[in-house]
């Protein structure tokens, strides 16, 4: 995606960009009924009857401000709920909800819109035929505040709550892995070695990768008449000096400021082109379900199940082979997003048996989709069933750990040998 696309689209998800367009607009419609007037004939305003308007317009004022502050009352306490009950790195995906965007900021939208009409009836702005404007203009914002309300309260009968928290996590990882550019390996480090005659473009400062703009790196490498790699995919932590991309053949000609302009560093991770984070995510939402503050298995198996769904996908890739010609793309390996997933959940599930049976299914059925990947998998397998054996008090949970993970690596089962004792 080019820089300036995502950039438009961060802006775009903003919540007060969206509530800053919708409230001009409204002002706008509020005193453009006088502008239009001449369009109204007389005797259909006449007929219309718009003496009522200021009436109107009063209750919309007070009753909009009213909702507004109620509803964003309970986007805040959403929020604090899916920091609480999930993790904090979720809480962005609820922000960026378009439905609830847009009912705060028609609700905005339409307070103003009456307040500014109030004013201009005052002020004698409008003859009959502005007014009979007015009026249907208000007759429509009421029907849009109706549907809109209509669908916030549908909304917020789920909105911020643990199910509906990771399932946003889960569309937003699987869409983040379907669009990624990069080659997928099933096991084994996403790496590419840099030779020690590369020329190197180094990072300027400390964070995290959060945007590569892949088209204009592709460009500036095939001016140069080289081919980039890029070492520092979205997500990446990265140091002053650490190396962003770098040519081969090597290339003094080629501009180290061009290419370290396409690299968008903040101060902390998120979702956006970066699938290994989305694992992240839903184990941390996991992690805190085992806490024992809160002793909730039944989610953990849940996020499990959400990110089995995700990991299936891992080999939708883009249909073009080489999507960016010029620049070859960081790796991403399967072993590392499910690391990066089961590693958390196994040591802090590894005392619930029926989280350490979940964990050999996932794997299993992993290894069982990606024959390539059987082995990583089963290494996996076996470091969560050591921990639970560890953990595992009763010698019936310990043969039921035993059992699903000779149901899902029976090979496996038959090298180890018994562990049950």
């Amino acid at each position: 995606m080019p820089h300036w696309r995502w950039i438009l689209r961060e802006l775009l998800s903003r919540i007060w960009f969206r509530a800053a367009m919708i409230a001009f607009l409204s002002v706008l419609l509020a005193l453009s009924a006088a502008a239009l007037a001449p369009i109204m004939p007389y005797d259909l305003s006449i007929k219309i009857g718009a003496k009522a308007t200021d009436n109107i317009l009063t209750i919309l004022a007070s009753s909009m401000l009213a909702v507004t502050t109620f509803s964003l009352t309970a986007m805040v306490t959403a929020f604090s709920g899916a920091a609480q009950l999930g993790t904090p790195r979720a809480t962005e995906l609820l922000i960026e909800d378009k439905t609830a965007q847009n009912a705060l900021s028609i609700f905005l939208g339409g307070f103003l819109f009456a307040i500014v009409g109030v004013i201009a009836l005052s002020t004698g702005l409008y003859g009959e035929q502005g007014r009979a404007i007015l009026l249907i203009g208000t007759i429509l914002m009421i029907a849009w505040i109706a549907v809109t309300l209509l669908r916030w309260i549908g909304r917020l009968a789920y909105f911020g709550r643990l199910g509906d928290t990771i399932a946003r996590v889960e569309r937003k990882s699987r869409d983040q892995l379907e669009a990624y550019p990069g080659a997928r390996i099933f096991s084994g480090r996403a790496a590419i070695a840099m030779p020690p005659d590369a020329i190197a473009v180094p990072a300027e400062g400390a964070g995290y990768i959060a945007h590569v703009d892949r088209q204009s790196l592709a460009g500036l490498a095939t001016e140069a008449g080289v081919e980039l790699v890029l070492c520092a995919p979205p997500g990446q932590f990265v140091r002053k000096g650490s190396p962003l991309a770098w040519s081969r053949p090597p290339a003094t000609g080629l501009d180290h400021e061009k290419v370290r302009a396409r690299f968008t560093v903040h101060r902390s991770r998120d979702l956006d082109q970066d699938p290994r984070f989305g694992m992240v995510v839903l184990s941390e939402i996991a992690s805190r379900a085992l806490s024992p503050a809160v002793n909730d298995p039944g989610s953990a198996i849940a996020v499990l199940v959400s990110a089995q769904r995700v990991l299936e996908r891992f080999l939708d890739a883009p249909s073009a082979p080489a999507p960016y010609p010029g620049l070859l793309d960081h790796p991403l390996s399967l072993e590392e997003m499910v690391e990066d997933l089961v590693l958390p959940i196994a040591r802090d599930g590894a005392h619930l048996v029926e989280v350490g049976i979940q964990l050999q299914k996932l794997l299993g059925g992993l290894a069982e989709t990606f024959p390539g990947a059987a082995g990583a998998m089963a290494r996996l397998a076996s470091d969560a069933r050591g921990r639970a054996m560890d953990a595992l008090s009763a010698k019936t949970d310990r043969e039921r750990l035993d059992r699903a993970h000779g149901a899902a690596f029976p090979s496996e089962v038959l090298r180890a040998g018994p562990s049950v004792s």
